[in-house]
């Protein structure tokens, strides 16, 4: 498995995984565009040139960043993929002078708020009907550097 940053090509290639793992609250294309146009770190996790996912970072200064996604393709899930994704999100924070990393994650998805959790991530909140159109809460969670 390949980390590398993703650029506006990858594009193509993540939508049907957010199609497949998120629905209705699937990106459009134009979020991802804006991400990238922004500046934010994005990366994509391939292996033989198959994407297998996808995560970003929004570094807001001076020292706090969110963890904007991660998916990873169903069949490519539960290989480390995942992890490997959000080990690279830390380091970039860190490598920023990030003290505080939040997310969040659907109330519903107990693997990825275990995920979250091996890394320090703590629950500090909950947004009500976050999702939509699910109107499914999203559990806020953070992560204080060392």
């Amino acid at each position: 498995m390949r980390l590398e940053r993703f650029r506006w090509w990858h594009i193509d290639e993540v939508l049907p995984i957010e199609a497949d793992l998120f629905g209705a609250e699937q990106w459009s294309p134009g979020m991802f565009w804006s991400e990238l146009a922004n500046g934010h770190f994005y990366l994509v996790a391939t292996d033989g040139g198959a994407l297998l996912g996808y995560a970003g970072l929004a570094v807001a200064p001076p020292d706090e960043a969110w963890v904007q996604n991660i998916a990873v393709r169903r069949d490519a899930q539960r290989r480390g993929v995942g992890r490997a994704l959000l080990e690279a999100l830390l380091a970039e924070a860190a490598d920023r002078g990030v003290r505080s990393t939040l997310l969040e994650v659907a109330a519903d998805n107990a693997p990825a708020q275990r995920l979250y959790a091996t890394y320090g991530f703590e629950p500090i909140g909950v947004r009500r009907g976050y999702y939509q159109p699910s109107n499914t809460d999203a559990l806020v969670m953070r992560r204080e550097q060392d």
